[in-house]
């Protein structure tokens, strides 16, 4: 057999010592109080799927954990060498995508009468808006192949360049962390990490990062006048990094907000150029009248700057705003002299 399973009676004389060695062993990551995370043991390029002919494709070997109902449990499951499997052809009218998949058959909790671990393909339904087929259960998709409409060996085949969709996701054992297995994989429980090109961590809604930080850096793109003897609130065109989508927003250009409690850093650069007399750049927190002072220039001769920066407790929702001042009207002030930047330091 090339597609064996362990804890799985199989004729004639059940589980060898070779199926409990190759298959997967130990608790993998929960999902549940008796749910184990089904997935791809991460290894090399596990179960990949590859064209065989213009309507065969191939599954590489590799090793799984393919979960059952509730009073099933998991079967560990290995594929020990290549499977091929044929793909029938296209509807006359309509695209169709079909899955392949892993499947555990149980005689103790299924009406098959088998005890074994297949590779096989789950074809989709042919219509105006092809879905993948919905999975019965001890059931792990591993891939989607788009089958258009009219196609068959005579055609030409499945193009395996565009059909294969790649649905394999990832499990370890419990603590373990996963390859990313595609952004829309949530995570199994709370706690649980990934390596997504950097450390993530589940918190039971999303990914984020697993050190966390929270910051936004804003630009101005276009040169801009001032009126003299008033303060101005600069609004800003857009961001050259963030963290969060919330902390800064073209509805509301001026201003940078916080999206969790805590200690932040403040910066502010601004430079002057020739004219600019009694300049200064001040950070107002929440609309407050008098800002904190960054930056002062007496009388500026063209290209004069300061930058500062100032550590501020802000909640979340908490915004802060740049405003400057000169005593002479000013215009054409380059979009480039204006910077600010708001930095979560930690809790």
């Amino acid at each position: 057999m090339t597609v064996r399973s362990a804890w799985l009676l199989t004729a004639p004389g059940g589980q060898t010592r070779e199926d409990t060695r190759i298959t997967p062993l130990g608790t993998m990551a929960p999902e549940g109080e008796l749910l184990t995370r089904d997935g791809v043991i991460a290894g090399g390029n596990p179960l990949r799927a590859s064209g065989a002919s213009a309507m065969a494709v191939q599954i590489g070997t590799g090793r799984a954990v393919v979960q059952g109902t509730l009073a099933q449990g998991a079967y560990p499951v290995a594929v020990t060498a290549p499977e091929t499997l044929p793909i029938g052809a296209g509807h006359a009218q309509f695209t169709r995508i079909d899955s392949v998949v892993l499947k555990v058959y149980d005689g103790l909790y299924d009406t098959s009468g088998q005890t074994l671990a297949r590779v096989e393909v789950i074809v989709g339904d042919a219509n105006a808006t092809p879905a993948p087929p919905p999975l019965p259960p001890a059931t792990l998709r591993l891939w989607d192949i788009t089958v258009p409409a009219g196609t068959s060996a005579g055609t030409g085949g499945i193009n395996w360049a565009t059909a294969l969709t790649d649905r394999r996701r990832y499990t370890t054992s419990h603590g373990g962390i996963t390859p990313p297995g595609g952004p829309s994989t949530p995570g199994a429980y709370v706690g649980q990490y990934r390596d997504a090109g950097r450390l993530e961590r589940w918190d039971g809604t999303a990914w984020r990062d697993a050190v966390e930080r929270h910051y936004v850096s804003v630009y101005k793109s276009s040169d801009y006048n001032l009126a003299g003897g008033r303060y101005t609130t600069l609004s800003w065109s857009g961001t050259d990094a963030m963290s969060d989508p919330g902390m800064w927003s073209a509805s509301r250009d001026s201003r940078l907000t916080a999206t969790v409690n805590g200690l932040y850093l403040i910066s502010a650069h601004q430079i002057w150029p020739g004219g600019a007399t009694m300049a200064r750049a001040t950070i107002a927190v929440n609309g407050a009248a008098a800002g904190q002072a960054m930056s002062f220039i007496a009388s500026s001769n063209g290209g004069q700057s300061n930058a500062a920066t100032r550590p501020v407790v802000l909640k979340a929702g908490d915004y802060i705003e740049m405003s400057i001042y000169t005593d002479a009207a000013l215009t054409n002030v380059p979009a480039s002299y204006s910077k600010a930047s708001l930095i979560w330091q930690g809790p």
